[in-house]
């Protein structure tokens, strides 16, 4: 059996390309033992599932209520992309919450920097004009939603699989 071949270190690493890789087999060997922890956490971790589900809701909503955007809503996102036309519900406060909801649950410190950047956040898209108050109320209201449906579908994806843990 022949041994799998090095990879070519990055010029631009030199050196420390290395050292990293010999730090990162390392600590994956340790971890060896949990690959189902791990592996929880990989699908719980990465938002897929959050931000399917909140992209899908939020549009859902969006174009079955079809509310327009307030007409002093300023033409101005050079920034940022306006995905749609309507304004109802919020969806950047809806993810806003949906990121405050999983980072509070994992035990972010301190948890009032998290509910000062969503009200903030949400705040502001009325203050700038883009929704109104009750566009940015209904999607937090979603996103608690949302965390619910996440949560439950986690549980019935670890119920099906061997490789995770819940």
């Amino acid at each position: 059996m022949t041994s799998p071949s090095v990879p070519a270190r990055p010029a631009l690493l030199g050196g420390i390309a290395g050292l990293d890789a010999a730090v990162s087999l390392r600590l994956h060997a340790l971890f060896l033992p949990v690959p189902r922890l791990l592996k929880a956490l990989e699908v719980t971790g990465d938002g897929r599932i959050c931000l399917v589900i909140d992209l899908a809701l939020v549009g859902l909503v969006k174009v079955i209520v079809r509310r327009p955007h307030s007409a002093y809503n300023a033409k101005d996102m050079y920034v940022t992309v306006a995905a749609d036309h309507w304004s109802f519900p919020s969806g950047h406060s809806s993810r806003a919450f949906l990121i405050v909801a999983y980072l509070a649950a994992v035990g972010f410190q301190p948890r009032e920097t998290l509910f000062l950047w969503v009200a903030v956040t949400s705040a502001s898209r009325v203050l700038l004009g883009r929704h109104y108050v009750l566009d940015v109320v209904v999607g937090a209201l979603l996103s608690v939603f949302e965390a619910w449906l996440n949560n439950l579908l986690l549980r019935f994806m670890c119920a099906q699989s061997t490789f995770l843990v819940c």
